[in-house]
């Protein structure tokens, strides 16, 4: 990270299939090694597993586990006379929808199983259904956060 400028903004493009750009994020999370079809090969797998087992349309239910996800507040590290306080601080939207989309393919990846499109179309309707370790790992980053609401006036 530098420490001259902040970092530019790149511009996200919708994929080609959906005309989505949550789904052309997710991709990103999903790719390994810059095979970025065979992510996106996944990703409509599991849509269609979610449009087959839930009878509704996948993309509202991505939405809906998205928002399920997003978490409100984080403790971010901030060093203040030689100690280091966890300070709470609140999440902005794009990087709330960043920490939910990392951590449902985070947890994805984590799940028993053999097919990585199977993996993610659980996660994605567990967490459309509030459950899930993603919505569990939100919950612990909102505890953590109110655990250290003595430092809040530590903010940046």
């Amino acid at each position: 990270m530098s420490r001259r400028n902040t970092a530019k903004r790149r511009t996200i493009y919708p994929d080609p299939v959906y005309d989505n750009k949550l789904i052309s994020m997710l991709t990103v999370r999903i790719l390994k090694s810059g095979k970025k079809g065979l992510a996106q090969r996944i990703i409509y797998r599991s849509l269609n597993i979610i449009k087959n087992k839930t009878r509704k349309d996948p993309i509202e239910t991505l939405e809906k586990a998205i928002r399920n996800t997003t978490p409100l507040v984080e403790v971010k590290a901030r060093r203040i006379g030689g100690s280091t306080y966890q300070v709470p601080m609140e999440v902005r939207a794009y990087r709330g929808t960043n920490l939910a989309l990392r951590w449902i393919a985070k947890f994805a990846i984590q799940r028993p199983g053999n097919s990585m499109a199977i993996k993610l179309a659980n996660e994605i309707i567990d967490a459309s259904n509030d459950s899930g370790n993603s919505i569990r790992k939100r919950e612990e980053t909102h505890k953590m956060a109110e655990a250290n609401k003595a430092f809040a006036h530590y903010r940046y």
